[in-house]
């Protein structure tokens, strides 16, 4: 689920950028210090929008910075369990198929992408269904639900998201539209 939050916090703006307007600078600094991070309450923090409102700065003793209370807008992204997904298979392993869905990539383990014995071509790099004669390689486009999230840090490639494909509606989406062909 995407959404745009309203945050608060103070930015260390340095000398070098006293000559930028501040709320550019203060959008510069926080673009690097939120960008691309993943919070448990939030999800992954895609960007920094706009910054609505900063404050005077301080002077600490010491150190020739400015400090500014700044609210700013960020948009982010978090998913949720049971939420269904697309996206593109990304990687191809033995043990699974990697997800690219939105800022983050999912895993389908291999016993969770089709209703049928999978064999996986390590040549190709593609899962081949030994009764059903499906192929699922990389670049392909699916539909996955997302069983399980494991978020314990701040990078958005340390926290792991399980996916299954073996459920109705879900799979490749070439899968999908054959299915409701066949129901027609």
């Amino acid at each position: 689920m995407y959404r745009l939050l309203k945050v608060r916090d103070v930015v260390r703006i340095p000398p070098r950028m006293f000559t930028m307007d501040p709320k550019e600078a203060a959008k510069s600094i926080l673009r690097e210090t939120y960008e691309g991070w993943y919070d448990k309450e939030e999800g992954v923090i895609l960007a920094v929008m706009e910054v609505e409102e900063i404050k005077e700065g301080i002077i600490v003793h010491g150190d020739g910075a400015t400090y500014h209370e700044v609210t700013f807008t960020v948009l982010t992204w978090k998913p949720f369990k049971d939420d269904v997904v697309e996206g593109e298979v990304v990687d191809a392993v033995p043990y699974g198929a990697f997800i690219r869905i939105g800022p983050m990539d999912g895993l389908v383990h291999v016993s969770q992408l089709m209703d049928d014995y999978v064999v996986f071509d390590e040549k190709n790099r593609q899962f081949l269904g030994k009764e059903s004669r499906r192929v699922l390689k990389v670049g392909d486009h699916v539909r996955a639900r997302i069983i399980s999230i494991s978020a314990k840090s701040r990078k958005v490639r340390d926290n792991k998201i399980s996916l299954t494909m073996r459920q109705p509606g879900l799979g490749k989406l070439e899968w999908i539209e054959a299915e409701k062909k066949k129901e027609n």
